[in-house]
């Protein structure tokens, strides 16, 4: 894909959602480090269903290590692999408060040595609470990358890559935003919805698939 067609890709995604943001609720990085964390293999739907009963109660690392990791396995119960996310979750709280104040820090290396935390999730942290213009490449992203020929890659780290190394500046602050809600509601796994796709011109997916009929 040549670098006239990538930047119509971003301008057309930008001009349908300009302010792009994280479907997680969080008010803090903290909240935000937490709800990342617990994504991972489940819903945002599911996880902010859960913070909203934990954030109020706990949303500190100190408040959170004060509840224990029975507790907080209570409140994400209703979350994919919750007990080892409860061990990650306290883990991470001690370390935030023993290491750095209390305080979620803003670079990756310290990020990725929290328990629980790889490099998707810094990226998440590093962009959204910390407006660095990193790119967290999950499956949507490494499926809408490969499959419109914006960035294709073997593995989630050759995607990111080929997505900063490609992506003009101006939209690396939010191109992971655009990308993983066009994966999720418009570029889908088993079906992907090109008949009402906003890309869909630019696209160099073969063949595209044709609206059902009704």
């Amino acid at each position: 894909m040549n670098a006239t067609k990538r930047r119509a890709i971003y301008e057309t995604l930008q001009s349908l959602t300009p302010h792009p943001k994280t479907e997680l609720e969080y008010t803090t990085p903290f909240e935000l480090l937490i709800a990342v964390m617990l994504s991972a293999q489940a819903t945002d739907v599911s996880v902010n269903k859960a913070m909203r009963k934990m954030f109020p109660v706990a949303n500190t690392p100190a408040a959170v290590l004060a509840l224990g990791e029975e507790r907080v396995s209570e409140y994400i119960r209703t979350i994919g692999l919750y007990r080892t996310k409860a061990k990650n979750v306290i883990a991470t709280c001690r370390m935030l408060v023993d290491q750095h104040g209390g305080e979620v820090p803003d670079n990756r290396e310290a990020l990725e040595a929290l328990p629980g935390v790889g490099r998707k999730t810094a990226s998440v942290v590093l962009n959204t609470a910390f407006g660095q213009p990193t790119i967290a490449v999950d499956t949507h992203i490494f499926r809408v990358a490969n499959r419109t020929g914006l960035a294709p890659g073997k593995d989630v780290r050759a995607v990111e890559t080929a997505l900063e190394k490609f992506t003009p500046k101006e939209f690396l602050q939010d191109a992971h935003h655009w990308l993983i809600l066009h994966g999720r509601y418009v570029c889908k796994a088993r079906v992907p919805e090109c008949w009402h796709c906003v890309i869909e011109p630019l696209c160099e997916y073969r063949p595209k698939t044709p609206a059902p009929v009704e």
